[in-house]
């Protein structure tokens, strides 16, 4: 018999993401509480570690289950993005995204319980927007959709529309890299097939 596989996120883009490849699984959120990165970590071991934390706090409350956390940033000229705390800070990271490159980084954690087996794996995703116009950025922020999202945009939503290009996973910045993820996953014993 499998494991029951946790979700540790109220992120709907990841629930939705893990409900497209077909596996059963839970929702239980993390009440993991972020902190800013300090300065000598690096994007990716920012990503691992609040994955591995948010998968660490529900893990701790189960008797058996395989656990994934997950956590996304978007990093610009060696700044950290997370989620805009307001409409103007949406604004001021649209702006500084217009018309570059900048990394998405998704770092992902699945626990089994009890045995203790962790993955941990952090995946990169480089986008390019386009340049836009402060009608549009203020356009964009004003439909709500970037405020709860890293880099203040969605790409499987309205946000698509600034984007000039990607290289990587696309998964990866809508916020779990699947075709590595399920992998992971098959070497735990879930069944993905």
């Amino acid at each position: 018999m499998m494991k029951p596989l946790i979700l540790a996120s109220t992120s709907p883009r990841r629930a939705e993401l893990l409900r497209q490849i077909g596996v059963d699984f839970q929702i239980i959120p993390s009440q993991f509480a972020e902190e800013p990165p300090p300065a000598s970590v690096t994007p990716r071991e920012y990503v691992i570690g609040l994955a591995s934390h948010k998968a660490g706090q529900v893990a701790a409350s189960l008797k058996e289950g395989i656990v994934i956390g997950a956590d996304t940033v978007v990093v610009s000229e060696g700044v950290i993005l997370g989620k805009p705390e307001d409409p103007a800070q949406a604004v001021a990271m649209l702006t500084a995204l217009s018309g570059k490159e900048h990394s998405v980084f998704t770092g992902v954690a699945c626990l089994e319980v009890p045995e203790g087996n962790v993955r941990l794996f952090a995946e990169e995703t480089k986008v390019t927007f386009r340049r836009l116009q402060t009608a549009e950025i203020q356009s964009y922020v004003a439909t709500g959709e970037p405020l709860d999202k890293a880099g203040a945009y969605g790409i499987q939503g309205k946000g698509a529309l600034l984007v000039e290009q990607i290289q990587g996973c696309y998964f990866n910045v809508v916020g779990l890299p699947l075709s590595r993820l399920a992998a992971v996953l098959a070497e735990m014993g879930v069944a993905i097939w």
